[in-house]
């Protein structure tokens, strides 16, 4: 049986041996177009996903602070005793962010791997200057900003405009949440 497979085989072979592909360049030349065209399509739609931002904080208009204004917030629950010591400055700074002559797309980078980063570097007490803008058009640009962020941030606990000795109203004192180490694992994955 296999011999005759083999010969049978063979003859094929021999009876095609001068048959030459057709040449159908019109439908090879529309599928590698198309497939060309998918594949571009392809890798850009993976580069997109791939640089997709998973910065949360608000990159739209925010509402306005002026730039003399006192920043304050404080979750329930904060005792007040750690909300003055905090305004007051007593706390040890573990971090300070510069944002000046920073874009509100910098700044936002900027604060947005702070916070994500804090937990995981066990920081508790962060010093950022964002400045007063006085000069900035419209005034406090980056002042409204980080105060619109770092309320949208579930690590942040309180903040507060810093005394005058770290920048008065033109930077802002940040008490984190306390670092877990449940926190620092959940942390490093999803955020």
């Amino acid at each position: 049986m296999s011999n005759e497979r083999n010969t049978d085989t063979e003859d094929f072979f021999k009876e095609m041996s001068d048959v030459k592909p057709i040449n159908q360049d019109k439908v090879v030349a529309k599928q590698t177009a198309i497939n060309q065209l998918n594949v571009i399509y392809r890798q850009k739609m993976a580069q997109s996903f791939a640089k997709k931002d998973r910065n949360f904080l608000t990159d739209g208009e925010v509402a306005p602070v002026e730039p003399e204004e006192i920043l304050s917030f404080k979750l329930d629950g904060i005792q007040p005793g750690v909300f003055k010591k905090l305004r007051q400055g007593k706390y040890t700074v573990d971090f300070h962010l510069d944002l000046h002559r920073k874009t509100v797309a910098e700044a936002r980078q900027e604060v947005y791997q702070l916070l994500r980063s804090a937990n995981r570097n066990q920081l508790r007490t962060l010093l950022i200057n964002h400045g007063k803008g006085i000069r900035s058009n419209p005034p406090a640009r980056l002042k409204s900003y980080v105060y619109h962020w770092l309320q949208q941030v579930d690590t942040v606990v309180a903040f507060h405009s810093s005394p005058p000795q770290l920048g008065g109203t033109g930077a802002v004192l940040v008490l984190l949440k306390k670092p877990t180490e449940e926190n620092q694992i959940n942390q490093s994955k999803y955020f």
